[in-house]
């Protein structure tokens, strides 16, 4: 039998696109043709599939006379536990199964347990087995939020096989990022890597070199920055965000001027960051110039007076003079100042009052909203955990009447400066307050996994929603977090919610058969979760 044609005539070379095409309209419409251009039938067209989806599976290209692969590197890590390595195995085969019924049942939805199983399973130093490597492969292409954790734990081989396969291209672009990484200390690499590389390549190469020696960094991308794209400026220019010191600020000066304007805002963004850049000084004397204390009556009181417009050097300096629709330009332009601003400058300006005393003095004329919002964006850029707890109050306090903003995301970047046990008792008290309808998104700051105060928080308000009567798919979302999230200790705690409740009077109809169910499917994957970290601890003799 000839190496280039099946048993039915069918070149093995026939795009895979082809088959489906002929097997969607039906091969009386769309005939696939053999070698001798006669139109073949259904069993022909049937078998060439199996054929080519054989090959696939392999993870071969069909191809013919071709020199065979050289083999795949070794991977030195150990192997999984053999509990361990079944579980991915159901893992992998349950994932492309539908949950049942939108989050009906009490099974734990497998899909969701992959991205923790390989976090864990690579935080231990792990091999991925061989032969699952083409379901990992499948996996990470059909979600991309898997594609760092089958990557890592895929390892050299899953790199050489997705060498092999078209459809897994995605992980060569990703791994590119640490190709050809040249020694940095080796300045004739480093050239030829920054003159000839792939884009992401030199990307890589740019982030390593800055990680070793800042100042070698600048340089190479200084040798080639006014030839460079648009868009890779920016990409380079946001590496810079690593090590950002005083000894960038020459360089993005001069990117301030840049022909690109979002090459410029993300120069006067990184310059702003930086509290003693002449950038930041600038900010600062136009913001003071507009905010300044009131000391009318005996009583400080904060007046406003926005600025009137916005000059050429306020947009060289990183100023947007047109506001997105619904905002005023005045505000709009007070708020850039204020937020590109060093918070220092507050308290020099306001006989040194902390951020704290500083969000509680009365702002005039209906600027509170708009000040107190432009501090926030400052407390993130800056990284200022003093500021951040000023702005957001205590977690009692109603959000609307709060210090900082009533924007539960920008909250939420203000708890992502404070440290994980601070942010964690913030939020618990926020639930304890008010309950989960406004905690999703801060809960999503919240390091994992949820224990002490906040895991009790989250089931004692899951149990006071239960008791309510009310049905739980209003919670879905915090419920599905919590299983991925809450500490497995706790399902035996959880374990007396699962029987169903007498429902009180006024509850909606079958809510409580609605919550045992969720409770239970709760607990099941807690004590899964449970069981899969000791599967990934044992040493069964499999290894």
């Amino acid at each position: 039998m000839p190496t280039t044609a099946t048993t039915t005539g069918v070149p093995v070379d026939a795009p895979w696109e082809d088959l489906v095409t002929s097997a969607l309209l039906g091969t009386d419409r769309r005939p696939l043709r053999a070698e001798d251009g006669a139109a073949l039938g259904p069993a022909a067209l049937l078998e060439a599939a199996a054929v080519h989806t054989v090959r696939r599976r392999a993870g071969l290209r069909p191809a013919t006379g071709t020199t065979p692969p050289e083999p795949a590197p070794a991977d030195l890590r150990p192997p999984l536990p053999g509990a361990a390595r079944r579980r991915l195995a159901q893992l992998l085969a349950d994932r492309s199964a539908p949950p049942g019924g939108g989050r009906r049942g009490t099974a734990p939805d497998l899909t969701e347990l992959i991205p923790q199983w390989l976090a864990s399973a690579g935080a231990r130093g792990y091999r991925a087995p061989a032969d699952l490597l083409p379901a990992l492969l499948d996996a990470a292409r059909a979600r991309t939020d898997l594609r760092p954790h089958v990557l890592a734990f895929a390892g050299p081989r899953g790199i050489w096989l997705a060498g092999l396969n078209p459809e897994w291209r995605f992980a060569l672009r990703a791994h590119a990022r640490g190709a050809r990484r040249p020694d940095t200390g080796d300045p004739e690499a480093v050239r030829r890597l920054w003159e000839e590389g792939l884009f992401a390549e030199r990307v890589a190469l740019l982030g390593a070199l800055r990680e070793r020696d800042a100042s070698a960094a600048r340089s190479l991308l200084a040798t080639t920055w006014a030839a460079e794209r648009a868009e890779d400026r920016l990409m380079f220019l946001d590496s810079l965000r690593s090590g950002l010191s005083g000894e960038d600020e020459a360089f993005l000066e001069d990117a301030l001027a840049d022909r690109s304007r979002n090459v410029r805002a993300t120069a006067a963004e990184l310059l702003s960051a930086l509290p003693g850049s002449a950038l930041a000084l600038r900010m600062a004397d136009r913001a003071t110039s507009c905010v300044n204390p009131d000391r009318t009556g005996g009583a400080v009181s904060i007046a406003v007076e926005a600025p009137h417009e916005c000059d050429a050097a306020m947009q060289r300096d990183g100023v947007t003079p047109a506001p997105p629709s619904g905002r005023g330009e005045r505000s709009w332009w007070l708020g850039q100042l204020v937020e590109a601003t060093p918070l220092g400058v507050w308290r020099d300006g306001f006989d040194g009052r902390t951020a704290h005393e500083l969000v509680t003095l009365p702002v005039a004329d209906g600027w509170a909203a708009e000040l107190h919002a432009a501090w926030c964006r400052a407390a993130v850029r800056q990284q200022d955990p003093e500021w951040a707890r000023a702005l957001l109050g205590t977690p009692a306090t109603p959000p609307a009447n709060g210090p900082g903003t009533a924007s539960l995301a920008e909250r939420s970047k203000l708890l992502a400066i404070l440290p994980p046990a601070e942010r964690a008792l913030w939020v618990a008290g926020f639930i304890a307050a008010h309950g989960l309808s406004e905690a999703f998104q801060l809960l999503g700051v919240c390091s994992v996994p949820w224990d002490g105060p906040l895991g009790r928080a989250v089931v004692d308000a899951l149990d006071i929603a239960r008791d309510a009567g009310s049905y739980p798919w209003s919670f879905s979302g915090v419920m599905g977090l919590a299983e991925r999230c809450l500490n497995p200790a706790e399902a035996d705690r959880l374990a007396v919610l699962t029987t169903t409740p007498d429902e009180p009077e006024g509850a909606s109809p079958g809510a409580g058969g609605y919550w045992s169910e969720a409770f239970q499917r709760l607990v099941s994957t807690l004590r899964l979760r449970a069981a899969m970290d000791a599967e990934l601890l044992a040493e069964d003799g499999t290894r």
